[in-house]
């Protein structure tokens, strides 16, 4: 099972589109949810905190936690593959993917995640993140399973 936890809600209809096709794909292959928790006013000075809060409640004991990270390691897409089969089959049958708000996740959210993956040099925006890192979920699946789509 694969829980992705994101900060904020996708607002563009065609974005979440492609993000339902995605979700579509990967349910062929495992359970997968998306839960989105609220973001806060950038003018707090605890954003992080109070955003860390809600992620921390949205994560299970068990769960294997992947926090996308612009200080993380970079891998490519069969390395990110074999990561995921490993977890399931050593560690845990839960994943949960972290995805932060615009300003970052707290110190609490960093020391839950047992792997800080780091998806690109480049920035995005958080809500097309949730779209590259679902679409890396599939192709991840893919690659396990010996099927075409990865080049």
């Amino acid at each position: 099972m694969i829980n992705v936890v994101a900060v904020g809600r996708i607002k563009e209809k065609s974005l979440q589109a492609l993000i339902d096709e995605y979700l579509k794909r990967i349910s062929g292959y495992t359970k997968i949810n998306i839960i989105e928790v609220a973001d806060e006013a950038n003018d707090r000075n605890d954003v992080r905190e109070v955003e860390g809060q809600r992620i921390l409640k949205q994560i299970k004991d068990d769960a294997y936690v992947i926090l996308l990270d612009l200080k993380g390691r970079e891998i490519d897409s069969v390395q990110f593959s074999k990561l995921i089969g490993e977890i399931n089959t050593y560690r845990s049958s839960n994943i949960t993917f972290v995805i932060g708000g615009s300003l970052g996740v707290s110190q609490q959210v960093i020391d839950r995640a047992d792997y800080r993956l780091k998806i690109s040099d480049m920035t995005f925006p958080h809500n097309l993140a949730r779209l590259i890192i679902l679409e890396q979920i599939y192709r991840a699946y893919k690659i396990a399973n010996n099927e075409t789509y990865h080049k």
